[in-house]
């Protein structure tokens, strides 16, 4: 789909996705990219199946899942998505894919709600759903309240609430995992100082670190067997007076 074709797209999302790429692309937004890889590279290896589906507005590949056939970027027209699509029509059939990521997808979108089921469409029965944002809890939400940077526009929506309305749309949590504890400092040099803290941080899973990550099940719906239709109860045999016929009557 070329860039002519996709005119019709709402111009704010488009400088919205634009903008979020571009600070994924410095050095706070690749600081919070590596932590997230590690996350996700355990996370992905013990999924299987035919379909990988990310949707994220970060230039970087994610990590590879090796029991998963085929991995396919959805999103805005820019380079590397494969298939460009809006963020509440994405042309999958529904149940298309076993793991659908949401990549930073809530907290750079117009609609969370319209993208968030989207994606829970294209889940199939029993596959996961991972989704990544911004921990509002944190360094990192501090600093979006302050930013002057793109950083400034994302939603930081609180991983409780996420939760929430996923269990909304039929899926289950699985799991709550947080990483990036190093406050979101430009500086290498105070970066590298501040390295122990993953170390810490990692080890006591605290919800204060710059990014949660939610996997979430689809719950298979079985079929719900018929009831059965009640019996009327029936009354009691009441038995009826019978006329008596004497003999000389039956006679004549």
């Amino acid at each position: 789909m070329t860039d002519q074709a996709f005119a019709q797209a709402d111009p704010d999302w488009l400088a919205l996705i634009s903008a979020a790429r571009g600070w994924f692309a410095g050095p706070l937004g690749q600081l919070l990219l590596e932590e997230e890889r590690r996350l996700l590279e355990d996370e992905l290896a013990r999924f299987f199946g035919g379909y990988l589906v990310h949707y994220g507005p970060s230039a970087e590949l994610p990590p590879g899942a090796k029991q998963i056939q085929r991995s396919v970027r959805l999103g805005a027209p820019l380079p590397g998505v494969e298939i460009v699509c809006e963020e509440q029509a994405w042309p999958l059939t529904e149940s298309a894919a076993d793991v659908v990521l949401l990549q930073h997808g809530l907290d750079f979108c117009l609609s969370p709600h319209g993208l968030l089921r989207e994606a829970a469409r294209s889940v199939r029965p029993g596959g996961h759903l991972l989704i990544i944002g911004i921990n509002p809890w944190s360094s990192w939400g501090l600093r979006h309240v302050f930013a002057r940077d793109a950083l400034r526009e994302a939603r930081c929506i609180a991983p409780t609430r996420v939760s929430d309305w996923l269990h909304l749309l039929g899926f289950a949590l699985e799991k709550r995992r947080f990483g990036c504890y190093r406050p979101p400092l430009a500086s290498s040099a105070w970066q590298s100082r501040l390295g122990r803290l993953e170390t810490w941080g990692c080890a006591w899973q605290t919800p204060c670190a710059g990014f949660y990550l939610l996997v979430a099940r689809k719950l298979v719906i079985g079929l719900r067997p018929l009831r059965q239709a009640q019996r009327v109860p029936m009354g009691n045999l009441v038995p009826m007076p019978v006329a008596k016929v004497s003999r000389r009557d039956s006679e004549k």
